[in-house]
């Protein structure tokens, strides 16, 4: 009886996206020193494509790819994500693909997904088509392949998205075997009842559409992917193997694939370490030859359906109540607040589908005067969202044009096509799935429908948001100070909406701040400087200037002018409006300038306001990222003053401090504080040189164990580390330099210790490559006598022994 056993990974995360700005973020911008590389493996977004397998003793003695070894499927923006911010990561998912075609017989792991994670029972039908198709482009286009399979978000099935599945060519998808109805062998006409996830789940089942199409669906092991996502199965990987082979029967005469689904989050990011005890699971079971890896698109090829299958329509594995979840009050949230309501999701959804079914019929009406066929044209829009190179965006136009369009009229249609894009990212589940109105993924889906509001302002000329507010007030929060829908809106929405002005204000002020060259770039905006003038008096700044923004998504522009003035610290003030000849552009430079000049502010600023109007703007207009590197750099001075001080007290009273502590007598809480934040910072300082000064590295840390000063172990241990992998980088293009190795082996040494883990895993990947293509060359150099090659191993082999991977 073949047995075979597979992982399946689904992974969506959250994101938090401007929509105006078409900036997507995962990370948590409270993250110390953060950096997108390093959040990606830190919170595990996509566990550690490179994980490890364990000996008896706790050392490396291999680094799988877990994903060449499983099912997975990832969120098209997740994916967008990854490919800008952790590029390695990236390739590694699109090389694991690869390898899994090798592996299961020409069968790809990676499977795609309905597009931006929209509760498929509950959307229209145009909209399911949308989501399936435009899933399957982003696949191919990432993948270089058809999928075979697609996840469903939330496992949310009915039959009219399986027929539209089938309809564009997936063969399969995964279910939850609570959404399984009924069973009955093919030829047969008896049906079995399987309610209450007694189906069994070692089988694939054949669903048969009204078309006369047909879907093959799996069901998971529901008690074994619970007990990884929820209980402790993933403490050790040979629990994980034994409790996946125990699920084999030998009642079962046919063959069996044992085969589970959980969010890929649970490897790394729920379940620390998660992903080793996965690979070693998957490891054992190969070498053990107690079952064979394999994944859904090959086990189907060589083990088709024996059965038929009716399935719950509007059903979830996330929902015990079927879809309610996403629309009513159901009773499912996420415990953490007893006694709070979500009867907000019922009029949320309402206005959102007001919003959509108002805007879907002025949406095919105006662009018809452009495109042959509206829709085909919103479902082919998924190759400029893939690629906006001009080139590819006009191509896209010509595809679907009915005649030769007008600039202006290129830019409507694609205000109007993205409208149509938000006006489906506004229906993304997690705006449905927590216990608040105002929490950050419901406040996401208003912002998208405040991007729909604000386009069909723009190109249709009628302004919805009025009604739309009226239906979304109705929608309570269970936070008595932010009240309700319409409240939200204006306090998380509005603010954070964009246009051209805002653009061009962001620009006036960073401007001040850093050099800009005739062309640059803000976000999704071209700015093209037109003109721009400088004048500096003292500390105080003066810019005033002409600029064309361009947005780069829907081709609409603007020339601005502007005058903004810094007169120190915080203290900004600024206009902009749009360009009102060169008359106008000329008396206002030269008004402006000319009280700048005198140094008399206040007249600046008067004339700034009579020249703008309620056009004005301060450091508070500018984007978030923008605001906090501005900042800095404004306290930057101040915050120099006051190091120097705590230094000046500390290198003072440090001899009184040791002769504290020899006495045993407590530091006083100044003198203690003041240690703490300069020991801290000059450590930083160290770990942030170009070369690492372990002695007088090692000269802190002792003054740190004499004077109890604790560490401040996130923001150290991240120098540290990155200062660790450049030296490794450095030592793996430079493989015969001993000095690297050297200095390697004596930092990674001292990071060993400290009073917290330096996580050194990509030192670890970089060092099991050079153990498999530079060690064994030097080593048969050292058995010749070569001394160099001698010395070289000698280290080589102790660092491995710091980095706990096993030599042999």
């Amino acid at each position: 009886m073949a047995r075979y056993i597979c992982i399946h990974g689904h992974f969506y995360q959250p994101p938090r996206e401007n929509p105006w700005l078409e900036d997507i973020e995962l990370q948590d911008s409270a993250y110390p020193y953060h950096d997108w590389n390093e959040k990606i493996s830190a919170e595990c977004y996509a566990p550690n494509t490179v994980s490890r397998i364990l000996d008896s003793e706790g050392r490396i003695i291999g680094l799988p790819n877990n994903y060449a070894w499983m099912s997975f499927n990832f969120g098209p923006t997740l994916l967008t994500w990854l490919a800008a911010k952790a590029p390695e990561i990236y390739e590694a998912i699109l090389t694991a693909d690869r390898e899994s075609e090798q592996r299961f017989s020409g069968h790809g792991s990676a499977l795609a997904q309905a597009y931006n994670h929209m509760i498929m029972p509950l959307a229209h039908r145009r909209d399911k088509y949308t989501q399936v198709l435009w899933g399957i482009r982003d696949f191919e286009h990432r993948f270089g392949r058809l999928p075979e399979g697609m996840w469903l978000p939330e496992t949310a099935v009915d039959l009219e998205t399986l027929e539209i599945m089938a309809q564009l060519g997936i063969r399969f998808t995964i279910l939850a075997p609570h959404q399984a109805h009924k069973v009955r062998k093919i030829g047969q006409r008896q049906w079995r009842d399987v309610s209450g996830g007694r189906i069994d789940p070692t089988t694939p089942y054949l669903l048969k559409l009204c078309s006369g199409r047909s879907i093959n669906l799996f069901f998971y092991d529901g008690p074994i992917s619970q007990a990884i996502a929820f209980e402790d199965l993933l403490e050790r990987g040979e629990n994980l193997a034994m409790r996946l082979v125990n699920a084999f029967s030998e009642d079962r005469p046919w063959p069996q694939m044992v085969h589970i689904a959980t969010d890929g989050e649970t490897y790394g990011h729920h379940r620390f370490h998660g992903d080793m005890a996965l690979a070693y699971a998957l490891d054992y079971l190969e070498k053990s030859d107690l079952a064979r890896i394999t994944n859904y698109g090959e086990f189907l090829e060589k083990h088709p359906p024996g059965h038929e299958v009716r399935i719950f329509e509007k059903s979830s594995w996330s929902c015990a109540h079927g879809v309610e979840r996403w629309w009513k009050d159901c009773g499912c949230n996420s415990g953490g607040h007893p006694g709070w309501s979500q009867a907000w999701r019922t009029p949320l959804r309402e206005a959102l589908d007001w919003l959509r079914d108002t805007l879907a019929p002025q949406y095919e009406e105006m662009i018809s005067r452009y495109l042959q066929d509206p829709w085909a044209a919103r479902d082919d829009y998924i190759a400029v969202i893939l690629n906006r190179d001009r080139q590819e965006v006009e191509q896209f136009l010509q595809r679907h044009a009915s005649r030769t369009l007008e600039p202006e009229e290129k830019s409507t249609v694609l205000k109007l096509l993205e409208m149509q894009r938000h006006a489906m990212l506004m229906y993304t589940s997690c705006g449905w799935f927590f216990d608040e109105l105002s929490g950050l993924e419901t406040v996401q889906v208003l912002q998208y429908a405040g991007r729909v509001v604000q386009l069909a302002r723009d190109i249709l000329g009628d302004d919805h948001e009025a009604h739309f507010l009226e239906r979304l007030e109705r929608a309570k929060s269970n936070i008595p100070a932010l009240g309700d829908g319409r409240r939200i809106f204006a306090e998380f929405v509005k603010p954070a909406m964009v246009d051209l002005l805002t653009v061009g204000s962001h620009y006036a002020i960073s401007s001040l701040f850093e050099d800009y060259h005739d062309q640059d770039r803000i976000f999704c905006y071209t700015i093209d400087r037109e003109d721009y003038r400088l004048s500096e008096v003292g500390k105080a700044k003066l810019a005033v200037g002409r600029i064309r923004v361009s947005s780069d998504i829907t081709w609409n522009s603007a020339i601005l002018s502007f005058g903004v003035l810094h007169f120190g610290d915080h203290n900004l003030c600024g206009g902009v409006r749009e360009f009102q000849g060169e008359k106008a552009y000329g008396d206002m430079a030269w008004e402006v300038t000319e009280a700048f000049s005198w140094t008399d502010f206040p007249e600046t600023v008067r004339r700034i306001d009579q020249h703008f109007g309620d056009s004005t703007y301060s450091l508070r207009s500018l984007f978030r990222d923008e605001q906090r590197k501005i900042l800095d750099q404004i306290i930057e001075l101040s915050l120099e003053e006051v190091w120097s001080a705590y230094s000046r007290l500390y290198t003072y009273n440090v001899p009184l401090m040791r002769f504290h502590k020899e006495l045993g007598v407590p530091l006083p809480r100044p003198f203690h504080a003041t240690a703490g934040i300069v020991l801290n910072r000059f450590l930083l300082e160290a770990f942030l040189a170009p070369e690492l000064d372990l002695h007088a590295i090692r000269g802190l840390l002792e003054e740190a164990r004499l004077l109890e000063v604790g560490l401040e172990g996130a923001g150290l241990e991240y120098a540290l580390r990155k200062a660790i992998e450049r030296l490794a980088g450095k030592f793996s293009h430079n493989p015969d330099n001993l000095d690297y190795l050297q200095r390697l082996e004596a930092a990674v040494n001292l990071s060993t210790e400290l009073p917290f883990e330096v996580r050194l895993w990509k030192v670890q990947n970089i060092y099991y490559e050079m153990l498999n293509s530079v060690y064994p060359w030097q080593l048969r150099q050292s058995k010749q006598g070569n001394g160099p090659a001698q010395t070289w191993v000698e280290y080589f082999v102790a660092l491995g022994q710091k980095l706990s991977v096993r030599v042999d």
